[in-house]
């Protein structure tokens, strides 16, 4: 270990430079994940904070946010009337282009009735709609676009008022907002319309028994809340998680690459010294350890500083783009230390391979 820290502390600058490529690799891998972590909590926000175990959608339906449903007529009171049914929200979604001051923005719209839930689950400023004209906007959303309290926004035709603004409703791809639902019913010209019920089972009642007797029904599908919301991650997964996990493999690399480079010119440089050592009886394996610890010293220091900066980054970025969510669980950290060591591993291979083959009085001959 002494040999490998005097190794590379011949040439600050390089080290310096070995430890930024590690860093730079490990603060966009652990970006990255935080960054689809944070889309896939996003996703799901609506079903993680309202109430209900179950899901009632249109037959075929296996989705919140990617297909429209539209239930039966009298399908809530069927549901409301089921044994072991508790309570039931009915909503009415789908998604719509508004057009915030001359820009076209994609939202999701979500009519609910106030007295039974479903609607915004955080107000950071204003109240809920009291009338049909009136609106919950995302706060993010209203930031982006110089949206107040007060102000007014076309919605499908009708002019509505922004008497609130709520909390953890947006994400980086589209953000909710929020009407009664009669005013909903009468934007899409449908009286009575339910997209998807929210079901709540009696205390003691078996959630599987209830699911079947629903199941029953004409014209519906019935899914656990868990189970829509892992259809909709795996839905995006399929468009987002790919690409992102493949940057995440390429910083990798990059990492291992600019470890390997540098590791190998202070290795070929010290060649004389390592020479020596095996004149004089050091096996290869402890040539070996050398080479190895030279890397994991670099990878450490670079694991550390990534560290460090992903977590001034995250903050930078959602303080500036708070429509991204960042999120980095002590989990990711360990990972980072993974890859860090799988740098090291990768990046001493072929200088440990180049020393073990050296032959002493080859060097003494240059």
């Amino acid at each position: 270990m002494l040999m490998a820290r005097r190794n590379l502390g011949r040439d600050r600058t390089r080290l310096l430079l070995n430890i930024a490529g590690v860093a730079l690799a490990i603060l966009l891998i652990l970006l990255l994940t935080g960054i689809r972590e944070g889309m896939f909590r996003q996703i799901t926000s609506y079903l993680d904070r309202t109430p209900g175990s179950l899901l009632v959608s249109q037959g075929g339906v296996e989705n919140l946010l990617s297909v429209t449903s539209l239930l039966p007529a009298g399908a809530t009171a069927r549901v409301q009337g089921t044994r072991g049914v508790e309570s039931v929200i009915p909503i009415l979604s789908q998604y719509t282009i508004l057009d915030l001051h001359g820009r076209k923005q994609a939202a999701y719209l979500i009519g609910y009735v106030p007295a039974r839930g479903g609607g915004p689950w955080r107000l950071a400023a204003g109240r809920a709609p009291r009338a049909d004209d009136e609106a919950v906007f995302d706060r993010v959303l209203a930031e982006r676009h110089d949206l107040a309290l007060g102000d007014r926004v076309d919605v499908m035709g009708r002019t509505l008022e922004v008497v609130g603004l709520s909390e953890g409703t947006t994400s980086w791809m589209t953000s909710f907002f929020f009407l009664r639902k009669s005013a909903v019913e009468s934007l899409v010209r449908l009286p009575g319309a339910t997209s998807f019920l929210l079901v709540t089972t009696d205390e003691g009642a078996s959630v599987d028994d209830v699911r079947s007797r629903l199941a029953s029904l004409d014209g519906v599908d019935v899914h656990t809340k868990g189970e829509i919301a892992a259809n909709d991650r795996k839905l995006f997964a399929r468009y987002f998680s790919a690409p992102v996990t493949l940057m995440a493999a390429i910083a990798a690399l990059v990492g291992a690459l600019v470890v390997g480079l540098v590791i190998y010119t202070a290795t070929v440089e010290r060649q004389r010294d390592f020479g020596v050592l095996k004149a004089i009886g050091a096996p290869n394996r402890s040539l070996y350890l050398v080479v190895v610890a030279q890397s994991l010293i670099a990878s450490l220091g670079g694991v550390v500083a990534g560290s460090v900066l992903a977590i001034g980054a995250r903050a930078g970025i959602m303080a500036l783009r708070p429509q991204f969510l960042i999120v980095l669980e002590p989990a990711d950290f360990v990972l980072a230390l993974v890859v860090g060591l799988g740098i090291a591993m990768v990046a001493g291979l072929y200088p440990a391979r180049r020393i073990g083959g050296l032959a002493p009085a080859e060097v003494f001959r240059r």
